[in-house]
């Protein structure tokens, strides 16, 4: 299951980042988002979700959701 069809406040672990772009790649690496690390979405917006990773709350879009397996 991707982050797009994630219920909102449970918290799951990343099992993969399916991508084949490098640059969107390593944006997640930055924002700590890489296999292993626990996730957990805040709310579904329209153009994306707000997730929690860490200490920290991103925005993020459907695309970027849709390539995190969890």
């Amino acid at each position: 299951m991707t982050l797009r069809e994630a219920v909102e406040g449970t918290e799951y672990i990343i099992k993969a980042i399916e991508t084949d772009d490098e640059e969107m790649d390593a944006f997640l690496f930055s924002l700590g988002c890489y296999t292993g690390e626990s996730i957990t979405v805040v709310s579904h917006l329209k153009g994306g979700c707000v997730v929690s990773i860490k200490d920290g709350r991103y925005n993020i879009d459907h695309q970027l959701a849709g390539a995190i397996i969890v």
